[in-house]
């Protein structure tokens, strides 16, 4: 082998170098034509995407299909993967629910292969040439469009044309070097000296000439390796289907190569669970099983019959690219079938391999609200950020109504409670804050950076609302303190501010819940009765002071109270007020 390797001229040593120089280009320019396809799909179909997940809740057949489909649309079984994790460690979907929507994404990511297939076409006019110029149309979309949407959907015809267009680069420099002969400026066909050296290299590991025997584990590893290198199975499996069109490789090789790229494919969610919750490790984990199950299920019939089952093939089609591409949605889709009705067991083995940590109790997860995995999908990664934003508007509301109990009780026994939440408020600010950040220069569309936008000051009404929460506990420890009291006069006049604060954050938290404009108006009346209360309590102080019936620390208290009371309002109408940047109208 390294003999007919050195045989080789320097004039062909050049050309094997250009050679390679344009695999790696097409393989770059694939590569950069999914992610352009995928993420702007995925922007595109945000809205679908969350209501997919949604329905991945209800039973396994769904998670199956839900995976496929949101793989098909992001083009990227890893990145689909990374997305599960993330879901699994924020809490949006259980252990089991995750295990089946995996198995869903094993089956969508087989489209690769068959844009590939699709890709090595030939003919007058080739594919490769009619998704060039689906590139530059699209290329020309994002020039002179103006709407977002139509922007992005220009976006993702150029990453599907830079699909192609990769790929057919890759293609014409494998078959530089695999053309058996070669026609020189005379018109003499000339042996290729290139194809001659890598044909008697690939003949030693193995091929359609010699029995797989100890290159079947080689090629294994070897798809696995270069999969986890590259941390994508399209790119490898676009590099197999290069190779099988140049005859470099036989259909039973490649099939061996493909399941080992099953297997590396797993790196990127191991990866993305490292300091993750339990749960989540699980989830890389429960993936990793499953394709090693169906990696062993199907490494015997390609070992002992693997020229069987490319006979058999080839009676369906002769093209190899097109058999390469049925062999890997037959073998993921056989390997769903086979394991899915095994899903609580394949949970169970996970479990047991990636147990619970010491000295946390069962079910004990150290889930923050936000995880940076959900910043692969922006849109979904929105809606989780209002979710917590809701949670942290509940606990700033919960520590108002602790800290109005505290002054109008005297009993400042809720106050360790009190600073915990406040704490607890103060990290969600910070948390979030930076979140947002980190989300505000992902890909977002025009609603969604709008939404981002008016998040940040979201968060800091919210946090406001818990400082004069905060005020409050003052004015009661101040109160007891001085063994001051309310009248029973004024204890009512600050029950019905209490009154419209509590209507008014029901309101609130209608409007940037539901995204509705409906209930502005309520917000907006409720609002006002503060700003009305807050002056009748006003006047209601100074006239009990012109009579006699206040106290100097009790009525310096309530005044400063009511100012907080009525300031609390104005900042739960701000965050109703904020959906309308963005809300349908």
């Amino acid at each position: 082998m390294i003999t007919s390797l050195l045989s080789i001229s320097g004039s062909d040593v050049l050309t094997i170098i250009n050679s390679l120089l344009f695999i790696l280009g097409g393989i770059a320019v694939f590569m950069v034509g999914m992610n352009m396809m995928g993420s702007n799909l995925e922007n595109a179909a945000g809205k679908s995407m969350r209501r997919l997940m949604k329905k991945a809740t209800k039973n396994r057949f769904v998670g199956v299909g839900t995976g496929a489909a949101v793989t098909a649309i992001v083009n990227s079984s890893a990145a689909t993967t990374v997305m599960i994790v993330g879901f699994v460690n924020v809490g949006l979907m259980s252990l089991t629910q995750a295990a089946s929507v995996i198995m869903g994404a094993n089956i969508g990511t087989t489209i690769s292969a068959f844009i590939m297939a699709l890709s090595s076409e030939g003919g007058a006019f080739s594919v490769a040439a009619v998704f060039a110029l689906v590139a530059f149309i699209g290329f020309v979309i994002t020039l002179v469009a103006k709407k977002d949407k139509v922007k992005r959907i220009g976006a993702i015809f150029v990453g599907i044309g830079l699909i192609f267009v990769g790929l057919d680069v890759m293609s014409g420099a494998v078959h530089t070097l695999t053309v058996s002969y070669t026609v020189d400026e005379n018109g003499v066909a000339v042996k290729n000296e290139i194809a001659s050296a890598i044909e008697k290299m690939f003949i030693a590991i193995g091929n359609s000439k010699a029995t797989l025997t100890w290159e079947i584990p080689v090629l294994f590893i070897l798809g696995a390796v270069l999969t986890a290198a590259m941390q994508s199975s399209a790119a490898l499996t676009a590099i197999v289907i290069s190779l099988a069109s140049g005859n470099l490789i036989s259909l039973q090789m490649a099939m061996c190569i493909i399941l080992g790229a099953n297997v590396g494919t797993c790196l990127t969610s191991l990866i993305s669970s490292i300091g993750a919750s339990t749960n989540a490790r699980r989830t890389a984990m429960v993936h990793l099983l499953f394709n090693l199950a169906g990696c062993f299920l199907f490494i015997w019939p390609v070992a002992f019959a693997g020229k069987h089952i490319a006979k058999f093939l080839n009676g369906f089609i002769s093209d190899t690219e097109w058999q390469i591409a049925i062999f890997h949605m037959v073998f993921n889709l056989l390997t769903t079938a086979a394991l899915l009705p095994f899903v609580k067991q394949l949970v169970k083995l996970a479990c047991l391999i990636v147990p619970d940590k010491k000295g946390k109790n069962a079910g004990a997860e150290e889930c923050d609200g936000l995880d940076k995995r959900l910043l692969k999908t922006p849109a979904i990664a929105v809606g989780q950020v209002r979710k917590e934003l809701l949670q942290m508007g509940q606990m700033a509301f919960s520590n108002y109504k602790r800290a109005l109990d505290m002054l109008l009780s005297c009993d400042l026994s809720q106050s360790e409670e009190f600073r915990s939440t406040e704490k607890s408020i103060n990290d969600y600010n910070s948390f979030i804050s930076s979140f947002l950040v980190k989300l505000s220069l992902e890909e977002l569309a025009e609603a969604d950076e709008k939404k981002v936008s008016s998040f940040y000051h979201v968060a800091s009404d919210i946090e406001r609302i818990g400082d004069y929460a905060e005020n409050i506990v003052e004015y009661a420890q101040k109160m007891k303190d001085e063994k001051a009291r309310f009248s029973e006069h004024a204890k009512s006049e600050i029950l019905e501010m209490d009154l419209h604060i509590t209507e008014l954050y029901k309101n609130v938290g209608k409007t940037f819940s539901e995204i509705d404009l409906k209930y502005l108006p309520m917000v907006e009346s409720e609002e006002q009765a503060t700003d009305d209360t807050c002056r009748m309590m006003q006047n209601a102080h100074l006239r009990r002071m012109t009579e006699g019936r206040c106290t100097a620390e009790a009525g310096a208290i309530y005044l400063q109270l009511a100012l907080n009371l009525e300031r609390i309002g104005d900042h739960m109408n701000n965050i109703a007020q904020s959906v309308k940047g963005y809300a349908h109208k």
